[in-house]
């Protein structure tokens, strides 16, 4: 299955809307073969309407979740508990509806929720919130959908933030319907290496969140892209890559995830373009197809790398964001080959 490339609409407005289904339409002009909508109410949108209009795309779907303060399985109240447990049966129905796969986010608590535990009250909580997912991931099993359980950073929450603990809730809840998805932005702040943490979490890894440390124009701050895409590659992913950003116009959700100040100079140019463009026309999908080889990229631009060495790199499936990040930090060393196949927009697997 080749890798799908996706965009949040969290990058564009909120709460996601019928009204906001030409979204869909823009999405897809931009080159983008996924839209991720997050549920952040019931009744905000008729997925009836949504699944046409996926349709008529030929866009992917995926359901980002929403985790409020009345939505926690790890709550000690029961009552918040169940809010949790019947709004992911809600999510999980949305997506179904859509035609989606995954539904992926932090579904074990509420996001902005904190708390010192022992390690006694630790056990406690996991094995809490493990019956409820399990009961989540048995519905979620019967309607063909996945959950996904993302890692947040500590400002967020105070219970999952490495991959490894990720892993630990996951194989308490022992469910084929319960993985893992890894956001690269949370990571930045929790791992020590981005790529050993792919590796923990390899075996459940079914949806990636592809973000800038600043949840801005991947390729302008300092995520390792490299490391992201080798690890990536080494584990054979072969789920989505999503962006996820937000806008600072929606002060609600701005304020929820600490944006202050606008991540891009506007939101369409985050979600297609690079901070400059190399190549007339070319835009950020465009960049994010390009066939990545861990060969010295220096032989594709002394000319010893042929055309075909591109191509043999799409043999293995993986394409990928990681020449954005080069251009950026080398941007006099621009590959004469890579621009070239850019400027002709000669993509590969599609």
């Amino acid at each position: 299955m080749a890798i799908k490339f996706g965009i949040n609409t969290f990058t564009w407005t909120s709460p996601f809307t019928t009204d906001d289904l030409p979204l869909l339409d823009k999405a897809k002009e931009m080159g983008f073969d996924l839209v991720e909508i997050p549920i952040e109410s019931p009744g905000d949108l008729d997925y009836d309407q949504a699944a046409e209009a996926f349709k008529r795309t030929g866009l992917a779907s995926g359901v980002c979740a929403v985790m409020g303060a009345s939505r926690d399985p790890a709550h000690e109240d029961e009552s918040i508990q169940r809010g949790g447990v019947e709004y992911l049966i809600h999510c999980i129905d949305a997506a179904a509806t859509m035609g989606g796969r995954v539904v992926g986010g932090p579904i074990y608590a509420a996001v902005g929720r904190t708390w010192q535990s022992t390690p006694e009250q630790r056990k406690v909580e996991l094995e809490r919130c493990a019956k409820n997912l399990r009961e989540a991931g048995k519905y979620a099993e019967d309607r063909g959908v996945v959950l996904a359980v993302e890692p947040l950073n500590r400002f967020e929450t105070s219970f999952i933030n490495l991959a490894e603990q990720a892993v630990e809730l996951v194989e308490m809840v022992d469910s084929p319907a319960v993985k893992i998805m890894l956001d690269t932005f949370h990571m930045n702040v929790e791992e020590k290496k981005l790529g050993a943490a792919i590796g923990t979490a390899a075996p459940h890894l079914v949806h990636f969140h592809a973000n800038e440390n600043d949840r801005g124009i991947p390729g302008t701050g300092h995520v390792p892209w490299d490391e992201v895409a080798t690890a990536l590659k080494k584990i054979n992913y072969d789920g989505a890559l999503v962006m996820e950003s937000f806008t600072t116009l929606v002060k609600e959700i701005a304020r929820a995830a600490a944006i202050w100040r606008p991540p891009a100079p506007s939101q369409d140019m985050l979600a297609s373009e690079m901070e400059t463009d190399p190549v007339e026309g070319v835009t950020y999908t465009d960049m994010m197809r390009v066939p990545f080889e861990t060969r010295n990229l220096a032989d594709v631009y002394e000319g010893t790398l042929e055309l075909e060495d591109l191509q043999e790199a799409t043999d293995h499936g993986f394409l990928t964001i990681i020449l954005i990040y080069f251009f950026h930090m080398n941007s006099d060393f621009f590959p004469v080959r890579c621009r070239d196949i850019l400027s002709n927009k000669i993509r590969f697997n599609g």
